[in-house]
């Protein structure tokens, strides 16, 4: 009691001390999450000095994502963004280097251009016309301020693609080959030697007698930087442990289905007494059973043997009428099974109909002005005329149907049961082939004619309670604390050690990109992605993350800045060429003699000859060696050349003749091919060589 009072008497001061508490996280917390300047909290990023806003952006991305649909993430919604932005702020920043601006009537020019498929804008002649914009820009400028703001962005929509446009213009402008060009690529594809070659193979000296040390490696990337940059890049491995049913939470819900097969009986509240609700062996509406028992709704259709579970179809399609079977499972739920019915049936048919609507039907178009009994009246009569003379079936259809149908006679070709709408469907499968009659759905009326059916096969009807096997809160709970265990050991204790102990499969993922979204295994998780990339994250590091169905517990095994490839990712590609040049040196060292006849013989190969080389498809042999070749060109007939390292091995050449290419009157062919070769790839290589010399500051990974 003295505590309470002693609390009670300095209320107020805990109070303060709680707000001042609270005040403090809360501005630690916008102290933190400022450390990156303002820039890095309202830009997404800066393109050479130019900031691409956070909100726009994500505007952008929450209107690029509803349009993408239902199966669209936030990531790609938002890398789709992410280019059509920077594409956008590089190209205008050049267009208005280059001074180029839209003219008032190049832009209404390209206005009348997009909208001239939309009658809202075209008068009697079918032409844009001035009156009828400004009628509906005053239109939805009163009455939809968005559809306003929609319609200024589209007018700078057009703006933009009209500058664009006269860019790229000017870029494929200059992009046009000379005649002297055109004469030179004529030349470059059509002059070829004939060669004498010795070729001393790499293959000679075993990989294993030539080591290539880690130090090579890095002077070799640092020398050849351009070719080896990365953006920064991380691997992690994990393990995952899984909210799976256990044992007793599986025996606890066959006891519960299992239930479901006898009646119960409830004490009734307003009669009081007890009434019998019967179970699913008794009831007589197995509708509304599986509906208010099952996880999927009742499934009324016929079913053959290749439509039931894979593991239980044979046992099923043995059942008869009234049988119960189960409980059973499937996957990871339980299954209880009532036959309705069971019936021998065609599990495919062919069929063609006349389709006439009337005003009112499903689908309708607004060209359909029958009544309903001027509908009826026309299709009684076609089905009288197709009754004496089936023949006349495809030309009827041709012209009265009013379905996508009547261009192929009616035809509707395979249907399988449930496929087409209840009425029809019941039509096709229980007449025989040839049977015509009219079916009325609320299409319209059909005159159908039965086609070809399969052979007839056993179908059951069946009502199904199907229950997924959940894990209980105990089962889920104790996932959690092993999870959590499983984390707190590994912070000091080695990751594979533990995961094999626990029976876990250890699963790592090399390379991960900053922006990364997918991870193999788990799906869509930037949490996991963004913590491997936080600056305070080590290697070494784990963390417990939530994902679906369960715990990953992610280690930090590798971390790279965005720079050069490291030695190790770099040695796939390095090995092999620093492995060749020592090769070649040991190779050019072993070497006696100057004639190709000398050297043959000193490394035990042979002369070879080659004609046709050109320098289009520089290949000596059958391997491509653009050196050798070109140094080739460069040999006077008769002449030999040095020892060369070509891709294969090393080699020398003697020339033993040049054939040119016959002159011809003009190259403008092989200009314009160059021209017109070039054309397709411009933009995007334009825009690639801007992007890649441009500063982007890219701050995505704080908000996404």
């Amino acid at each position: 009691m003295a505590i309470l009072n002693s609390i009670r008497k300095r209320g107020i001061f805990l109070i303060l001390i709680i707000a001042l508490a609270l005040f403090a996280f809360i501005l630690s917390d916008i102290i933190s999450k400022g450390s990156t300047g303002p820039k890095g909290q309202d830009t997404i990023a800066t393109v050479n000095g130019n900031e691409i806003p956070r909100q726009s952006f994500m505007e952008q991305v929450e209107a690029t994502q509803r349009n993408m649909g239902p199966n669209a993430n936030a990531t790609q919604a938002m890398n789709m963004v992410w280019d059509r932005e920077l594409r956008r702020v590089i190209m205008e920043e050049q267009i208005e280097k280059v001074g180029i601006t839209a003219e008032k009537a190049q832009i209404d020019n390209a206005l009348k251009t997009a909208l001239a498929n939309n009658p809202t804008f075209l008068n009697e002649a079918g032409q844009v016309e001035d009156a009828k914009i400004q009628e509906y820009i005053a239109s939805i400028k009163a009455s939809s301020p968005q559809m306003y703001a929609q319609w200024l962005t589209f007018e700078e929509n057009i703006a933009n693609s009209v500058v664009q446009t006269t860019y790229n213009n000017m870029i494929m402008g200059g992009l046009r080959a000379t005649i002297a060009e055109g004469e030179q690529e004529y030349h470059y594809k059509n002059d070829n030697l004939n060669l004498q070659y010795v070729l001393v193979p790499y293959t000679k000296i075993a990989d294993e007698e030539v080591k290539v040390s880690e130090d090579e490696i890095k002077k070799y990337v640092s020398a050849h930087a351009n070719d080896y940059k990365v953006d920064a890049q991380a691997d992690i491995q994990y393990v995952f442990y899984e909210e799976t049913p256990s044992e007793s939470d599986s025996e606890e819900a066959k006891a519960g289905i299992t239930a479901l097969l006898n009646d119960k009986v409830e004490f009734n509240q307003d009669t009081k007494s007890n009434d019998t609700i019967p179970g699913f062996r008794n009831t007589n509406d197995y509708e509304e059973f599986v509906n208010a028992n099952s996880d999927i709704p009742f499934f009324d259709q016929w079913l053959f043997k290749k439509d039931l579970p894979a593991s239980e179809a044979e046992n099923l399609i043995n059942l008869n009428k009234g049988d119960v079977y189960g409980p059973f499972k499937v996957d990871h739920s339980l299954y209880l099974t009532k036959v309705l019915d069971t019936k021998q049936m065609p599990d495919s048919t062919e069929s063609k109909h006349i389709l006439i609507r009337y005003v009112g039907t499903m689908r309708a178009p607004e060209t359909i002005t029958k009544t309903k009994e001027e509908a009826r009246k026309l299709a009684d009569s076609l089905l009288s005329v197709v009754k004496r003379d089936k023949s006349k079936f495809a030309e009827l259809a041709e012209e009265f149907s009013d379905d996508g149908s009547a261009d192929n006679g009616g035809d509707l070709g395979n249907s399988t049961p449930g496929r087409m709408v209840p009425p029809f469907d019941e039509f096709i499968f229980n007449n025989p082939t040839g049977t015509v009659g009219l079916v009325e759905t609320d299409f319209g009326f059909h005159i159908v004619e039965v086609g070809k059916q399969s052979a007839a096969k056993k179908a059951l009807k069946l009502a199904t309670v199907v229950k997924a096997v959940e894990p209980s809160e105990k089962t889920i709970n104790n996932v959690f604390s092993d999870a959590s265990k499983f984390e707190l050991a590994a912070k000091d204790g080695d990751f594979n050690e533990l995961a094999k102990a626990s029976n876990l499969e250890v699963k790592p993922v090399n390379k991960l990109g900053k922006m990364d979204s997918n991870i193999p295994g788990i799906g869509d998780n930037r949490p996991i992605i963004n913590w491997a990339f936080e600056k305070d994250t080590k290697v070494g590091d784990t963390k417990r993350f939530s994902v679906p169905n369960g715990y990953v517990i992610a280690q930090v095994t590798r971390k790279n800045e965005k720079g050069l490839m490291s030695a190790a990712d770099a040695s796939t590609r390095v090995i092999p060429i620093l492995r060749n040049e020592k090769k070649a040196k040991m190779i050019r060292e072993s070497i006696t003699g100057t004639t190709l006849d000398e050297i043959a013989k000193s490394q035990g190969v042979i002369v070879q000859t080659a004609t046709g080389v050109n320098m289009a498809a520089p290949t000596i042999g059958a391997s491509r060696e653009p050196k050798a070749v070109g140094i080739a060109f460069g040999t006077k007939p008769g002449e030999t050349t040095a020892l060369i390292d070509g891709n294969k091995g090393v080699y020398k050449i003697k020339v033993t003749a040049f054939n040119p290419a016959p002159k011809m009157e003009s190259y403008s062919n092989y200009a314009n091919q160059m021209s017109n070769q070039a054309a397709p790839g411009a933009q995007n290589a334009v825009y690639n060589a801007l992007k890649k010399k441009a500063e982007i500051e890219d701050n995505r990974a704080n908000f996404y």
